[in-house]
């Protein structure tokens, strides 16, 4: 049974550089951070987890392999193909399409992939760590048997390695509310607000990021994308948008339910990273093409011309809104960070309305929801 929706080349890439550094002085770096058989980590343990702890290592952990199955999809088709996100063979027709909101897209694609794999590596890592030191409940989280979408089959996918997906890029309904969101200075979700979409159109139908098959590239030139398949490519930008406004949200909020010290610690260095993402999406979803989709009509505004404050493309740092009801100054802010509004069942849901989990089973959104509910049943100090 499946269920659709269920609501409740390229420059050597820096990183490499750095790496294979890091790599070359390993020795002396371990024999620096290890004294006496002890990791410097013990120095700043204050605390043991708790089972709460746990919970919220365990969803994010969740989160980040979700996250890193979709980058992966994206970083096929448009991103820098090299041995650090290995997989696919690239799309000329799909990069050129996208390179249109910002020249960088293949190296931001890249590197947010790249991200959200260390962050899916660190915190399943550190997961068997705590399980191996006995800690109650902590094991690394896998979705492996939830693989079962084909996902697309155009030019850029390497069929005869890639197997299944836990995602679903060809059918999405993209909220683009985060857009407006972050330009209020009247409203904060967190107070029940909500707001209206910057592309409607994308809220309102089920549309591609990436192409499906070769027809989507139909009629594209390296020089020219078609309409159709710059449609998918905004559609795509604004997307990235969307995942990880999730990610700025979710890690704030979760923080503020954890225990242990080093478990914070690694929920605040964490978050931060993703709101880096978002912003970097943020500017160039506002560079995606005034255009109108042939094939179906979804229709892209000219958010670069907008006099609307709410709209504007160039207004990329968050508005001061409401904060703390008894203080009535307003603050620049990430928004939202409170239960129900940006918890761990909140990011799920907002996962199944964007179509994310469309073709996946009922039980993979059992297993991702009892996940969430334990995450965010979690308490500072129990």
């Amino acid at each position: 049974m499946t269920r659709e929706s269920h609501l409740a080349t390229a420059a050597p890439s820096r990183r490499k550089f750095l790496r294979q550094g890091l790599a070359l002085g390993a020795g002396t770096l371990g024999a620096g951070l290890i004294a006496g058989g002890a990791p410097v980590f013990a120095a700043e343990r204050a605390s043991v987890p708790t089972a709460g702890d746990v919970d919220l290592l365990r969803f994010v952990a969740a989160v980040e392999i979700i996250e890193s199955d979709l980058w992966a999809q994206y970083n096929e088709f448009g991103g820098i193909q090299d041995d650090e996100v290995p997989g696919g063979t690239g799309s000329p027709l799909y990069t050129a399409a996208i390179a249109q909101l910002d020249a960088d897209m293949s190296q931001y694609i890249h590197d947010n992939t790249d991200d959200e794999f260390s962050h899916r590596r660190f915190l399943n890592a550190y997961l068997s760590l705590l399980e191996r030191q006995g800690v109650p409940g902590a094991a690394p989280v896998s979705l492996d048997k939830f693989r079962t979408l084909r996902g697309s089959v155009a030019t850029g996918v390497n069929t005869a390695k890639i197997g299944k997906r836990l995602t679903n890029l060809l059918e999405l309904t993209v909220d683009t509310s985060w857009w407006t969101r972050y330009r209020s200075d009247t409203a904060n979700p967190d107070f029940g607000a909500s707001f209206p979409q910057a592309v409607p159109g994308l809220n309102e139908g089920r549309f591609p990021a990436i192409p499906r098959t070769d027809a989507d590239t139909e009629g594209s030139t390296v020089d020219q994308p078609s309409k159709h398949l710059q449609a998918i490519a905004n559609t795509a930008g604004f997307h990235f948008g969307f995942i990880e406004q999730g990610g700025t949200s979710l890690y704030p909020t979760l923080a503020l339910k954890a225990h242990d010290v080093v478990a914070l610690r690694v929920l605040l260095s964490i978050g931060p990273s993703e709101t880096m993402h978002f912003q970097t999406w943020q500017d160039k979803a506002g560079n995606a093409p005034a255009i109108t989709d042939p094939t179906n009509g979804l229709t892209f505004p000219n958010l670069a011309a907008s006099t609307n404050p709410l709209l504007k493309a160039n207004l990329i740092m968050p508005e001061p809104t409401i904060f703390l009801e008894d203080v009535p100054q307003v603050c620049a802010i990430i928004r939202p960070t409170l239960d129900p509004f940006g918890g761990a069942v909140a990011t799920v849901n907002a996962f199944i309305a964007d179509g994310l989990f469309r073709g996946q089973t009922d039980e993979f959104i059992e297993v991702l929801m009892g996940l969430a509910h334990k995450a965010d049943a979690a308490q500072r100090g129990v």
